[in-house]
């Protein structure tokens, strides 16, 4: 029986991020952060209002750039233009 990975509160942001992120595939999610797209859904199932979860799933259900196979080639890969802060 395999346990479920265990994410401090930096990568449940990131991990919820990178799923509301079109260009992200669900592939990309595994292969950082080990969660496949049904473990993903549970997560945002679990962390988000449920109106909110409902948009996502929404938005999700069927989208091609989520899947890598099914993307266009033209759909490059996105990166975030965000910085961490310094204290």
């Amino acid at each position: 029986m395999l346990l479920a990975p265990t994410f401090n509160e930096s990568d449940v942001s990131r991990i919820i991020e990178m799923a509301w992120e079109d260009r992200t595939a669900f592939e990309a999610i595994h292969y950082q952060f080990g969660l496949n797209q049904d473990g993903v859904i549970k997560l945002m199932r679990s962390n988000l209002k449920l109106s909110s979860f409902k948009l996502w799933r929404e938005r999700t259900h069927g989208q091609k750039t989520k899947h890598l196979k099914l993307r266009s080639p033209e759909v490059t890969r996105h990166k975030a233009n965000h910085r961490v802060k310094q204290f």
